[in-house]
């Protein structure tokens, strides 16, 4: 059983501190799948919102398709087992996800999360503008092979299907900074982007990434092409994590003067 508090013992990985206010969720991200490609800076810089500075490493842009099953989904509080969960608190999801700044803070943007939860899908939509889809996923193991497929079924974008295996192939390990595993993974917020154009940052908290490297047999992937992101040929690295247990934070609003980005109706992180 996981003791949510006492993930925050360990902190010293991290690139900031804490956040002083209480946290309010939790969250385990399991069998999950880091698949990136490089993509042009000015093709990202045309779909996000202007508030959003975008983030590079070594002058490349990144996109991360991001297949994983999520538990132990809720508010503070509940006390309940991961792993032993029924449907709204754990369900499959798979994330089409760019890195960004605000500030001196990296972090992650979405341009589409697909779920099976309709509570989840609203929920997100609702209180945190988070692009979250209906889907259909089937997710099952194979031995230490996950068998994943997802078909995107929501009407408020266009449409989007992932179907694949992939596997660990190695030990598992931490990435070291500087190196661009860990400028991939070691974020510790996401942002989204309200209705008026103003960007919302919420704080994660987990323990380094428990990385393994992948192998993936890829045999469709349209998730991105609905956001204008044609993602050709095989991606350039692959990632496996078992399983992260994760507490999180409200969100807060970063610029509450900023303006509505032209742009903003193509862009990740806005209700549409």
């Amino acid at each position: 059983m996981v003791t949510w508090s006492r993930l925050l013992e360990s902190a010293e990985h991290r690139p900031w501190r804490l956040p002083e206010r209480p946290w309010a969720m939790t969250m385990s991200w399991c069998d999950l799948l880091f698949a990136h490609w490089q993509v042009p800076v000015g093709t990202l810089r045309e779909l996000l919102p202007g508030c959003l500075e975008i983030d590079t490493y070594e002058g490349r842009a990144y996109l991360g398709v991001v297949p994983f099953r999520m538990e132990a989904v809720g508010p503070r509080g509940l006390g309940w087992l991961p792993g032993r969960l029924p449907s709204p608190r754990a369900f499959p999801e798979l994330n089409v996800r760019t890195y960004v700044r605000v500030g001196d803070r990296p972090g992650v943007v979405f341009f589409s999360l697909d779920a099976t939860s309709a509570l989840a899908v609203w929920g997100a939509r609702r209180f945190f503008h988070l692009p979250y889809f209906r889907a259909a996923i089937t997710c099952h193991n194979e031995g230490d092979t996950v068998r994943y497929e997802s078909r995107r079924n929501d009407s408020r974008t266009g449409p989007g299907d992932w179907r694949g295996r992939y596997r660990p192939t190695g030990e598992v390990y931490h990435a070291e900074p500087g190196t661009l595993e860990h400028w991939l993974t070691e974020r510790y917020c996401l942002y989204a982007v309200d209705p008026r154009g103003r960007a919302h940052r919420g704080e994660v908290h987990h323990s380094p990434w428990p990385l393994q490297p992948a192998e993936a047999e890829i045999e469709i992937n349209t998730v991105a092409e609905a956001h204008g992101l044609d993602l050709q040929g095989a991606p350039e690295l692959l990632h496996f994590a078992r399983r992260i247990d994760v507490v999180a934070w409200w969100p807060e609003l970063c610029n509450p003067d900023g303006p509505r980005s032209a742009q903003q109706g193509k862009g990740a992180g806005s209700e549409r």
